[in-house]
C-alpha cells in the first residue's frame, strides 16, 4: 500500500509538471537554443572550477552586467505613459502637419520627469518637471519636448553645460549646494524669471495629472499656401493645476508622483490636456518689447485657442524599455513645422539627439518605442544595435540600379525659406528685458503663494556665504518687484538700501541696452 501511494503521487507531480510545461514557454538562451538548468553552473566536478565553455553562465552575467545604460544628465528621474491626441483642426489654417487636420487621431506617448535630481531621487524635490510628448504621427514623429513653466533659466545654449554644473552636485562634496547656484544665478539676470516660477508651488507639484506642460519655445508653423507664423504650444490639464507647499512635499512619498500616475490610469481614471497655441505673425514681432525668441520670456499678453485633447489611458508593460530608453529631441519634427531662432532651442536640436546617440546609441530610433509608424528608408547603416531589415545593394543616391520607388527624395512641400542677413558674430540679444516678466509673475501671485515664494526661496539663498552673491541675487529680484525684493531682503537679513542701488544699476544699463 505504501508503494502504491508513491507511485500515484508521483503520477500526481508529472502530470502537474507537464501541465506546467504546456502553459508557461520554455526558457532559451538569447540565441534560442533552450535552458535546461538555470540553477547551477557547469564546473569541473563539485570541487573544480566553473567553466568558461558554459555559455548560459557567461552570456547571462554579461548581459547583467550590462542592464544599466547611461543616466540621463538632465531628466534622469521620469516615468511615461501613452496615449492619443485628437486635433480638432482648428490649427490647419496655419500648418499642413497631418497631426492637426481635423479630428485626425495620433498616438502618443508622454514622459514626465525631474530636471535636476538623479533617478533614484525622490519625486517631490523642487524642480522643474519635464513634459516631454512624441507624437507618432503618419507623417514621422514628432517631439514637443518641454516643461511644467513657461520659460527656462537661460537663453543660449552655450551657458546650458556651466548652468546644469552649477546645479549638480559639487564635484568636491557630491552634494547640490545653493552657493555654487546662486553663484551662477548672480551672473546671469535673466534667471530672475525661471527662479521665481520653480521656487514658487508650482516647482512641487501635486501630481503629475494635476500641472500643465509648455513648449517653452517658439516653432514656426507653415500652411499649405507657405504662410508662416510663429507658435507656443501649451498643454493644459483638465486636472487643474495643484501644488503642495514646502511641507507638504517634504512629507510626500518617496514615489508618490508615479505612483499617482500608475493608480489612476489602472483604475481608469484617465488624465487628460488639451493642448493650446499663442500665434505670432512675422510682422508683429518688433512690436513687443521683448525677443519673442529669448526662452526666457513668456508670451504672456497673447491669446491662445484649444487646437486638440490628449489622454493617457495605458502604462507601458516595461519601465525600462520605454520610460528609460524613450528619447526626445526638439529636432524631431514632422512637416509643416520647424524651427526659430530661439538660441536655446538652436543649441538642443545638436546636443538632445546627441546624447541620446551616446546614451542608448545610434540606432536608437529604431526601438519600439521611438520607431515612428511610417517605413524608414535611407542609406544609413549598422552601428550598435542595428536591426534595419536593409535588403538589396542600393545603400546610396542617387541610383540607377534599384528601384527607384524604394528610394527616392519626398515630393516638395512648402517650407519656411527667409533671408539671412547681418555679421556672423558672437552678441547678446539686443532686447534683455532680464526682471520686467519676473515682475509681472509676482504680481498676479495670491498672498498665500507670494509668501510661499519668499519662504521657499529664502531657505535657500539664505544659505549662500558670500555676502556679494547674496545682494546680487536680490536686488535681480527687487529689480523685478520692489515689494519681492524687499521682503526677501528682510528674509535673508540683507540691507535693503545696499540692494536697491544694485538693482538701480541694473535697471539703467538693461534699460540703455533695449534702446
Amino acid at each position: 500500500m505504501r508503494g502504491t501511494k508513491i507511485i500515484i503521487a508521483t503520477a500526481l507531480l508529472t502530470t502537474s509538471a507537464a501541465a506546467l510545461a504546456q502553459e508557461k514557454p520554455v526558457m532559451r538562451q538569447d540565441a534560442g537554443a533552450p535552458v535546461s538548468d538555470n540553477q547551477n553552473s557547469r564546473t569541473a566536478g563539485e570541487f573544480g572550477g566553473v567553466l568558461l565553455e558554459d555559455f548560459h553562465l557567461i552570456e547571462k552575467l554579461a548581459r547583467f552586467d550590462r542592464e544599466r545604460i547611461p543616466e540621463r544628465v538632465v531628466h534622469a528621474r521620469g516615468v511615461g505613459a501613452h496615449g492619443e491626441f485628437v486635433s480638432d483642426g482648428t490649427l490647419e489654417k496655419y500648418t499642413y502637419a497631418g497631426v492637426f487636420d481635423q479630428s485626425e487621431k495620433t498616438p502618443v506617448f508622454v514622459r514626465f520627469s525631474t530636471v535636476i535630481h538623479p533617478s533614484g531621487s525622490p519625486e517631490a524635490l523642487r524642480d522643474p518637471r519635464g513634459f516631454a510628448t512624441k507624437f507618432y504621427t503618419k507623417e514621422g514623429n514628432w517631439d514637443l519636448v518641454g516643461n511644467n513653466l513657461p520659460v527656462f533659466f537661460i537663453r543660449d545654449a552655450i551657458k546650458f553645460p556651466d548652468m546644469v554644473h552649477s546645479l549638480k552636485p559639487s564635484p568636491v562634496t557630491n552634494k547640490q549646494d545653493p552657493n555654487r547656484f546662486f553663484d551662477f544665478f548672480s551672473h546671469i539676470p535673466e534667471s530672475t524669471h525661471m527662479l521665481t516660477q520653480v521656487y514658487t508651488d508650482l516647482g512641487t507639484p501635486k501630481s503629475l495629472r494635476e500641472m500643465d506642460g509648455f513648449g517653452v519655445h517658439a516653432l514656426r508653423l507653415i500652411n499649405d499656401d507657405g504662410d508662416v507664423v510663429f507658435a507656443k504650444f501649451q498643454w493644459k490639464s483638465r486636472q487643474g493645476v495643484k501644488t503642495m507647499n514646502a511641507q507638504e512635499a517634504s512629507k510626500a512619498h518617496f514615489n508618490y508622483a508615479t505612483d499617482d500616475l500608475y493608480q489612476n490610469i489602472g483604475a481608469g481614471n484617465f488624465p487628460v490636456w488639451d493642448l493650446f497655441v499663442k500665434i505670432l505673425k512675422p510682422e508683429d514681432i518688433e512690436k513687443l518689447d521683448y525677443n519673442p525668441f529669448d526662452a526666457t520670456k513668456d508670451w504672456y499678453d497673447m491669446p491662445d485657442f484649444k487646437v486638440g485633447t490628449m489622454t493617457l489611458n495605458r502604462m507601458p508593460d516595461n519601465f525600462f524599455e520605454s520610460t528609460e530608453q524613450a528619447a526626445f529631441s526638439p529636432g524631431v519634427m514632422i512637416p509643416g513645422i520647424e524651427t526659430s531662432p530661439d538660441r536655446l532651442l538652436q543649441g538642443r536640436l545638436f546636443s538632445y539627439a546627441d546624447t541620446q546617440r551616446y546614451r542608448v546609441g545610434v540606432n536608437y530610433q529604431s526601438l519600439d518605442i521611438n520607431k515612428p509608424m511610417v517605413e524608414v528608408t535611407n542609406g544609413s547603416q549598422n552601428g550598435s544595435g542595428s536591426d534595419s531589415g536593409r535588403k538589396g545593394e542600393v545603400n546610396y543616391q542617387p541610383s540607377r540600379m534599384g528601384d527607384a520607388a524604394d528610394y527616392r527624395e519626398a515630393k516638395p512641400m512648402p517650407s519656411a525659406n527667409y533671408a539671412l542677413d547681418g555679421i556672423a558674430e558672437k552678441a547678446a540679444i539686443k532686447k534683455k528685458a532680464p526682471f520686467a516678466q519676473a515682475g509681472i509673475f509676482y504680481s498676479r501671485l495670491s498672498a498665500e503663494q507670494k509668501a510661499n515664494l519668499i519662504s521657499n526661496l529664502s531657505g535657500d539663498l539664505g544659505q549662500v556665504r558670500d555676502p556679494m552673491t547674496k545682494k546680487i541675487m536680490v536686488s535681480h529680484f527687487y529689480a523685478a518687484d520692489a515689494d519681492y525684493g524687499t521682503r526677501l531682503a528682510k528674509a535673508v537679513n540683507v540691507d535693503v538700501a545696499e540692494v536697491q542701488k544694485l538693482a538701480a544699476k541694473m535697471q539703467n544699463e538693461f534699460q540703455i541696452a533695449t534702446n
